[in-house]
């Protein structure tokens, strides 16, 4: 557990009714920390404003990026440091978004005139009851749609 969270758990046992140096002693906290106040917030506050005005100009930078460009306008600061106040702004870089794939113009399929015009072939794969692989072959007259043939072409021994 952090320090802040157990400081504030002190706090709470001291609303409680205990005495400082037994909630200290209670939570694992020194009482020299008890009156502790952190100046991340003031300090960083500056920085992460500007870090979200960047972040909106450069939607698609994220804090490694942003943060070059904070240090060239005197923000110099660590890579750690960056993405601590990157997560602490809340802010994301938008999900790459798939561009949709135009289809090239491929022909397209032939619709039957007469009988014998086209034609369309399948392999079924299949097992026998004995457990032999069978991949019997289906020739179709799409015209007619009617079946051929239908014979077995590969015969697997499994």
């Amino acid at each position: 557990m952090s320090v802040p969270v157990r400081r504030k758990q002190v706090a709470y046992g001291r609303e409680r009714g205990l005495s400082a140096r037994r909630a200290c002693t209670l939570f694992s906290v020194a009482r020299s920390a008890l009156g502790y106040c952190s100046r991340k917030p003031v300090r960083d506050a500056k920085v992460v404003e500007q870090m979200a005005a960047l972040s909106a100009q450069y939607p698609r930078y994220g804090y490694r990026r942003i943060r070059i460009f904070l240090g060239r306008d005197g923000h110099a600061m660590s890579p750690g440091r960056a993405y601590r106040l990157w997560r602490l702004a809340g802010l994301q870089i938008p999900r790459k978004r798939s561009r949709k794939r135009v289809a090239a113009s491929r022909p397209r399929p032939q619709t039957p005139a007469a009988a014998n015009h086209v034609w369309s072939y399948d392999f079924v794969f299949d097992h026998c009851a004995n457990g032999q692989r069978l991949i019997p072959a289906a020739l179709v007259d799409d015209s007619h749609v009617m079946q051929v043939l239908w014979r077995p072409v590969i015969r697997c021994s499994g």
